[in-house]
């Protein structure tokens, strides 16, 4: 029997959403009425005693004034007004009109305290019970007694408003009223707990869909709060991995191409070289081929290793407080042969300037802009570096008078291997990946690399660089 896990841990999540409302509106109810008792018993109370004492001494009034009729049919035509009376002799033998009052707790002092003409104030002294109101508590200790006389003796008059009889239909009409409140408000938790777990349960599938790879996700969720904000971030998310994967797979088909095509002359060339009687100029011209598909191979590989290093996001980067005119210097003492032997007037301008970065990475970037500006200018043309500061900021401009670059491939140059062809005349060593790493790097010290050109009046790429930002 297969178990949907999904199903349960979203069922799990409904039920908590509704105890967790229910709870909420039990533990409410109960602590309101715990709120509203305590009122009672230190607010109301005593206005109660006051109020329901003076209801008994107008009763008694009103009768002793009157004293041609019984007390009994009195007692009970005031019961029918609502009012319950417990009425005592001298003798201790009591009778009730009215609701019965429960007689568990009446003592035979306060009873002769009534009798000796003293008031008994019954709710004013009532104890506190967390959960019971003292108004609704039918007990003798609940009461208002006073003395009443007739007939020459004297009575003990106990009386509390029967409340049954004063609020019996309303208390019928709220217990339903809560009842029919509960009922709706029950329903309407369902209803609202689905509608907030429907866009998680959404989600959950979307989340599963991208896990196995589709990334092509709509999520219909028209709301403004956080649900609908999480579910336009999600979109976002998987549009976001999309296009990841698209330049994943456009990275690898890219990586296989460039790869592909030295180990085939590598193989070819090795195969003729085996295969063949060939003349000790013909070994020497396809050795000399499989050398250099060799070093073009290293150098990819070299490469693919620094963009996997820069890409990393855990890299740790040493930076440091370096002079920017002293390296560009050793840079162009490096590739003097290079420049010397196609007569290239080169050209530094600037002063001793320290910035903080990575020295190393740093040294890669003017490498990289310098071979590029040497390869692609013709013999006895000129290359400039210019290197200009302000107290924040850090310019370098490396100038040439070469072939320069199609305003269609600009918008293109520093994305990985990309090749600029027919303008600039390749000799088949490029991977593509020189000026991704040179962006790179620029962009890991929080600068920028812009590049300006035409066709046969050279280039300029402009690096400025902060001066002492941290690297993250």
């Amino acid at each position: 029997m297969s178990i949907n896990l999904e199903a349960i841990r979203m069922r799990t999540l409904y039920v908590r959403i509704f105890i967790t409302t229910v709870f909420i509106m039990i533990a409410s109810f109960i602590l309101s009425f715990l709120a509203t008792n305590i009122y009672y018993h230190f607010y109301l109370k005593s206005e109660n005693d006051e109020k329901m004492t003076h209801i008994a001494k107008n009763i008694v009034d009103l009768f002793e004034e009157n004293n041609q009729q019984d007390i009994e049919p009195y007692l009970s035509s005031m019961a029918d007004l609502g009012y319950s009376f417990y009425l005592v002799d001298q003798d201790g033998q009591g009778e009730s009109f009215g609701e019965p009052i429960r007689l568990t707790s009446l003592s035979k002092e306060n009873i002769s305290s009534v009798l000796s003409g003293h008031v008994f104030h019954g709710i004013a002294n009532y104890p506190w019970q967390p959960f019971v109101t003292g108004f609704f508590d039918n007990e003798i200790d609940n009461t208002i007694g006073v003395p009443i006389h007739t007939d020459g003796n004297t009575y003990a008059l106990f009386i509390r408003a029967d409340t049954d009889q004063q609020f019996g239909e309303m208390r019928i009409f709220l217990a339903i009223l809560l009842v029919i409140i509960l009922v709706i408000s029950f329903i309407g938790i369902l209803l609202s707990t689905q509608y907030i777990v429907k866009p998680i349960k959404d989600l959950t599938d979307a989340t599963r869909k991208i896990a196995a790879g589709n990334y092509h996700i709509k999520l219909n969720v028209n709301r403004t709060d956080e649900i609908g904000r999480l579910a336009r971030d999600f979109t976002k998310m998987s549009n976001h991995l999309e296009k990841t994967e698209e330049k994943r797979q456009a990275f690898v088909s890219s990586v296989s191409h460039e790869i592909q095509s030295p180990l085939t002359s590598i193989q070819g060339f090795s195969q003729v070289l085996r295969e063949e009687q060939l003349t000790e100029d013909e070994q020497k011209h396809y050795l000399s081929i499989i050398e250099k598909e060799s070093r073009r191979l290293s150098k990819l590989s070299s490469q693919l290793l620094m963009l996997s290093f820069l890409d990393r996001e855990d890299r740790e980067d040493e930076r440091v407080s370096f002079d920017l005119f002293n390296q560009l210097k050793d840079v162009i003492s490096t590739t003097e042969w290079q420049w010397r032997q196609k007569e290239l007037a080169l050209e530094l301008e600037g002063e001793s300037t320290r910035i903080n970065g990575n020295p190393d990475l740093l040294y890669q970037v003017w490498m990289n802009l310098i071979t590029n500006a040497i390869q692609y200018t013709h013999p006895n043309g000129s290359i400039s570096i210019k290197l200009d500061h302000t107290s924040k900021l850090v310019k370098i401009k490396f100038s040439d008078t070469g072939v320069g670059i199609s305003e269609k491939d600009l918008d293109h140059l520093f994305e990985r291997f990309y090749k600029v062809d027919k303008a600039r005349t390749r000799k088949g060593e490029s991977t593509g990946l020189g000026l991704s790493i040179v962006k790179k790097i620029i962009e890991l010290h929080h600068g920028t690399i812009m590049v300006e050109s035409e066709l046969g009046e050279g280039s300029t790429f402009t690096v400025t660089l902060p001066k002492k930002e941290s690297l993250k």
